[in-house]
């Protein structure tokens, strides 16, 4: 198990270097945080494809069901700024199981909810716990992984998003046209609740940060990583990066139904496929990411998502097969910006630092995502037909945040490469 220094994390940022191979425990590791980060991003990217479902059984419109996906979104933001100032006082390992229990709690709740107000609350009451998680999955992987081989971990983990599609997504399509929208959270929550007692037995504690030197006062603590250029920087690029997300996402279902000509029976084959081939192609991106450099990576996938968005935002009736290559394509540019720029990131925060910069740096995007789906909500509206309108504006917004992340990413692979190694 390696636990590396930011001396180590500026060596050639952007080099190809040769590392050793992954241990057996680390290699569970990667995978038990990939099984997790499914679980987690399953529960937030079901809601997008189920809005073809809830919206009609709830009798709400864009603009309600834009208010339930940034409800998560801000309350996991609000999480994230309160965790900041203790996420560096835990092992990592406790902190992580105390908020994927709220995260299961939540869920729950979410099955039960019978109307907009009680769904409303419960999506809140899940973003509080969940939206924080995937902050301590990266300071565990950037605690336990030197910089060199974060892209590779990276993109494993990050495979969860595809499987949430290839497995998750399908199958809650298919439990909520058998029965109802709940039966696909009660899913959810039986797949997260043994992973959490995986990780309670067999999962080490996370605790080598608690022996340097930390501020005691967690205020100054949050108020010092804050401070930082670097650090605003890198919370910048992270909001900017999640727009384009919130803003398709909570709508993908509905624009494929209405827009595209999809029917609900062939909507789960559109996330499978497209789902399947990023569980192939997110740990190649990963590879690439360590081999050709972070920066030349994430620059070919800002280059790509603005082509693929462009082209998604202003589809009109078509096939399946071209729905799908759409997808996928677009799902790889997404990918390509994800990763590296993730890896990037983590190599920024001093070691005493990375679980407050992390979950500031998650606070960020969520923050930032919940302003991105209320102002999608407020663009787009639904015609008599049920088809979205003004859908193709969102890509412009899209294009001009991901050139702006660009600039930025500028800026922080530079501070990376003049670390002191």
């Amino acid at each position: 198990m390696t636990t590396d220094t930011n001396t180590s994390d500026a060596a050639h940022p952007d080099a190809a270097v040769r590392v050793a191979a992954f241990s057996a425990y680390q290699k569970f590791v990667v995978g038990l945080l990939a099984f997790l980060q499914f679980s987690i991003v399953l529960d937030f990217v079901i809601i997008a494809p189920l809005g073809a479902i809830i919206m009609p059984d709830l009798a709400i419109g864009p603009q309600r069901f834009g208010e339930i996906v940034s409800a998560y979104a801000f309350s996991a933001g609000i999480s994230g700024l309160l965790a900041a100032g203790f996420a560096d006082r835990f092992d990592r390992k406790r902190f992580l199981l105390l908020f994927y229990a709220g995260f299961i709690a939540g869920t729950t709740l979410c099955a039960l909810a019978p109307n907009y107000p009680l769904l409303l609350g419960a999506r809140i009451v899940t973003g509080l716990f969940g939206g924080v998680i995937g902050s301590i999955v990266l300071a565990i992987v950037t605690d336990l992984f030197p910089l060199q081989m974060r892209g590779r971990v990276m993109g494993v983990v990050q495979t969860a998003f595809a499987a949430s599609q290839v497995l998750g997504v399908p199958a809650g399509l298919y439990l909520a046209n058998a029965w109802n929208w709940h039966v696909t959270f009660v899913a959810i929550v039986l797949v997260a609740a043994p992973v959490s007692f995986i990780i309670a037995i067999y999962m080490k504690p996370v605790a080598a940060h608690l022996a340097l030197k930390h501020d005691s006062n967690a205020w100054r603590h949050l108020s010092g990583t804050v401070m930082v250029p670097s650090h605003l920087l890198a919370f910048a690029a992270a909001a900017l990066l999640v727009t384009g997300g919130y803003m398709i996402m909570p709508f993908s279902s509905v624009y494929t139904v209405n827009n595209l000509g999809i029917s609900l029976n062939e909507l789960p084959t559109v996330y499978f496929v497209s789902g399947l081939f990023t569980i192939v192609t997110g740990p190649l991106i990963g590879r690439a990411s360590d081999a050709f450099g972070h920066f030349n990576t994430f620059i070919f996938g800002c280059a790509l998502s603005i082509v693929m968005v462009l082209i998604y935002t202003h589809l009109g009736h078509v096939s399946l097969l071209v729905v799908i290559a759409v997808s996928v394509v677009m799902f790889v540019g997404i990918f390509s910006r994800m990763i590296p720029s993730q890896v990037l990131m983590s190599a920024i925060p001093r070691p005493p630092e990375r679980g407050s910069f992390n979950a500031l740096n998650a606070s960020m995007q969520q923050i930032s995502g919940g302003v991105a789906s209320l102002v999608a909500g407020i663009v787009v509206t639904q015609g008599a037909d049920g088809a979205l309108q003004h859908f193709d504006q969102l890509g412009y917004i899209i294009v001009a945040t991901t050139l702006l992340s660009l600039g930025l990413m500028y800026f922080i692979q530079r501070a990376v490469a003049q670390m002191p190694r």
